[in-house]
């Protein structure tokens, strides 16, 4: 026998999917009810996972605003869809994804998967003293561990969270001086140490980039420093090695066409709004 295999493109166009949680239901009942396929009801769950939890998080009145994509031969959809944009209104917060050369980004330009920026600074600093678990402790001139980095900075300088998570300690100790731990899941902990001033409180709940602190000198110290740790599974690793998950944006070049793409996919979700 033979046969031949014709592979028709298509069409894909797009269509605006807007809803509101009504009480007594799930973000899912509702995007499904406003018309949004299932299976993309679960990427967007998977998009936003690090932003809110869907299942614990959502309240009656939260907004909805989807851009969707089908896929179409003539006038016959092929059932392939895929999300180009996303806004989800929880409270006062607004969390969102946008489609750009194959990957999502939130409304900067920054990776959504759950990661951590490289430095708790803005700017760059010179390192002091690197991670080393065979280092001489300066003080007390023991062999000791020296589970983090040190970053040389002026006393109130500003410490940024570097990834999203709670603040599990806040903390005056007699070598650490004042120090800040925070908890971004069961397997990532971060901690900064020899700080003059605390910006959060135990339990407080913070976003990557957001300043927690200001650096300072007290503790054990010899000099105005930052000393940041990175822990994964209660272990200290080195925060400027490849374990840590860093954020990808994306990047400069494409920023600019990145920009419009947003504002172009926001106005066609605003536009039909006002129009209703």
């Amino acid at each position: 026998f033979e046969y031949k295999e014709t592979i028709l493109e298509g069409e894909w166009r797009e269509q605006r999917v807007v809803g509101e949680i009504k009480k007594n239901s799930s973000f899912y009942q509702s995007a499904v009810a406003a018309g949004l396929p299932a299976n993309d009801v679960a990427v967007i769950g998977r998009l936003l996972k690090s932003k809110i939890d869907f299942a614990r998080r959502t309240v009656a009145g939260d907004k909805f605003q989807i851009i969707l994509s089908s896929q179409f031969v003539g006038d016959v959809p092929t059932g392939n869809t895929k999300i180009e944009g996303v806004r989800f209104f929880n409270r006062k917060q607004v969390h969102s994804a946008f489609s750009f050369k194959g990957n999502f980004f939130d409304g900067n330009g920054e990776g959504l998967e759950r990661a951590f920026s490289r430095y708790p600074l803005k700017g760059r600093y010179r390192i002091s003293s690197s991670f080393n678990p065979r280092r001489r402790h300066p003080i007390t001139k023991l062999i000791r561990p020296h589970n983090g980095t040190d970053f040389a900075i002026p006393t109130g300088t500003a410490v940024y969270a570097p990834g999203d998570g709670k603040v599990k300690r806040v903390v005056r100790h007699k070598y650490a001086g004042l120090y800040i731990e925070l908890e971004h899941s069961y397997k990532y902990r971060t901690r900064f140490l020899h700080l003059s001033k605390s910006l959060v409180r135990k339990g407080q709940r913070v976003k990557r980039g957001q300043k927690i602190a200001l650096s300072g000198n007290t503790g054990a110290s010899t000099g105005a420093h930052l000393h940041y740790e990175f822990h994964i599974n209660k272990k200290a690793i080195n925060a400027m090695g490849n374990k840590v998950p860093v954020a990808i944006g994306v990047d400069r070049k494409s920023m600019i066409a990145y920009k419009r793409r947003v504002s172009g996919l926001i106005a066609q979700m605003e536009r039909k709004d006002k129009a209703a």
